[in-house]
């Protein structure tokens, strides 16, 4: 029994520590950074990429790559809420929530003495009425054959720090839904073609994407300023039943509980290669986006789409600021095992010499979207939280719970002797005007 209260007591005062659960926030918030810096849920290639090798192993090994759903993510949260309980049941409740109890009023820095006439039972009770009837919640208590009276304004706010711990943990207990159980990630649809979201198998067909451009003149020149971007979808979910939906910026659509947001746009360009000056048979390079390549057949080199180029200048042959797409180029890159060999501007249907005979002919453009999607069955319990914790935070800054200690002594010639001490959550000094004019009414209290 010894040992299991030695080890209970261990337990309280370890995770009751301020320091420890400070240590712990720290401990959250760096891995929270990792999380932010390492790019996360990618394939182990691109880590090794992008990392050097020892880097690579240890972010794959310690699941730094998907850290919000690891074990050392999760179990520091636990810890946090564990610690939070421990601090919120053992410090803040028993110093929120004091026991009635006499105290030495001369000790107290907020007190006063002062004689007044009449019996001890009729000033006691007098001052009781004259507090009740200012909003103090009126308790009397006999300890050692002395009787005390213990007055308290706003004592439910006390609970606001509680109310706000309470918050906390519902909005962790939301942020830990979503680390379970939600999901997040983006995708880019082509004009016509489909894709299939991997975590619901939902699947999303682009009808047709327009988006309005407007050209605005200022002191430093013309600017065109991005006003719409709209996507006409397809999308078939869990039903199986194909519904005809539009996706605007800051308008995501809802498909079995996944939003679906328009993120992007731009536009994939349908590539024709050439040997000799005739078109190669079967199939050419697909629909590349920006950043794919394309290999050119029995060599070692690849093109690469690198950009887009709605406009080009006609007077310069350079990119125009202009993103409308007016007299549309490409800017593709040459690759040779790995390393660049240069670039150049294409304008759509004509064509780059890539080497050996081959000719790589940018044949026409196609507009496709960028979608990010989101499933978070956590929101409604984050949304819950924050109410709550606002409601506590707002309870414990704006009201000022108090208490009153008030001792009645019979004294000779029918004069009593008062005793008041005064205390609150929140120090002496925000009370000390408010107890001064509090102690002249109760001096003007007669039995």
């Amino acid at each position: 029994m010894t040992r299991a209260a030695d080890l209970y007591g261990g337990f309280v005062r370890t995770f009751g520590n301020v320091l420890f659960a400070v240590s712990l926030f720290v401990v959250w918030g760096l891995l929270t950074l990792v999380g932010v810096v390492v790019d996360q849920g990618k394939d182990p290639t691109e880590y090794f990429a992008t990392y050097a090798p020892a880097l690579a192993r240890a972010i794959l090994r310690l699941n730094f790559d998907n850290i919000y759903h690891s074990p050392w993510y999760v179990g520091i949260i636990g810890l946090i809420l564990l610690s939070l309980t421990v601090c919120t049941f053992k410090r803040v409740i028993p110093a929120r929530l004091p026991r009635l109890h006499p105290v030495a009023i001369e000790k107290i820095p907020l007190h006063a003495v002062f004689e007044t006439t009449g019996g001890d039972e009729a000033v006691r009770a007098a001052i009781a009425e004259h507090l009740h009837k200012r909003g103090w919640q009126m308790r009397e208590r006999v300890f050692g054959g002395i009787e005390w009276s213990f007055a308290d304004r706003h004592n439910w706010a006390r609970r606001g720090v509680l109310v706000a711990h309470l918050g906390f943990v519902i909005i962790a207990a939301g942020t830990t839904l979503y680390w379970a159980r939600g999901f997040a990630g983006e995708t880019a649809v082509l004009t016509g073609q489909s894709v299939e979201i991997p975590q619901t198998h939902a699947v999303v067909r682009l009808d047709g994407f327009r988006y309005a451009i407007q050209p605005i003149m200022t002191k430093s020149g013309m600017v065109y300023q991005p006003i719409d971007y709209v996507s006409h979808v397809t999308v078939t979910g869990k039903d199986g039943v194909a519904r005809a939906q539009t996706v605007r910026v800051n308008h995501p659509i809802n498909v079995d509980g996944t939003l679906y947001y328009q993120a992007s746009y731009g536009f994939g360009v349908r590539f024709v290669f050439e040997h000799d000056g005739r078109p190669v048979n079967g199939p050419g390079p697909p629909t590349l986006l920006e950043g794919e390549s394309a290999d050119v057949p029995g060599t070692a080199r690849s093109v690469v789409y690198e950009r887009f180029v709605p406009t080009v200048d006609r007077q310069t042959g350079m990119p125009a600021a202009d993103p409308r797409v007016n007299d549309p180029a490409v800017i593709l890159g040459v690759v040779q095992n790995g390393s660049p060999i240069g670039e150049a501007l294409v304008p759509l249907r004509t064509w780059i010499d890539v080497g050996n005979g081959w000719r790589l002919i940018p044949q026409r453009y196609v507009p496709y979207s960028g979608f990010q999607y989101r499933y978070d069955p956590g929101v409604p319990l984050v949304g819950i939280g924050a109410f709550v914790l606002l409601t506590g935070l707002v309870v414990s800054f704006y009201f000022l719970p108090a208490r009153l200690f008030v001792r009645v002594d019979e004294c000779a010639d029918g004069r009593c002797r008062v005793g008041v001490a005064a205390t609150t959550v929140k120090g002496y000094d925000v009370f000390e005007n408010e107890f001064g004019r509090l102690v002249l009414a109760l001096q003007g209290v007669h039995a």
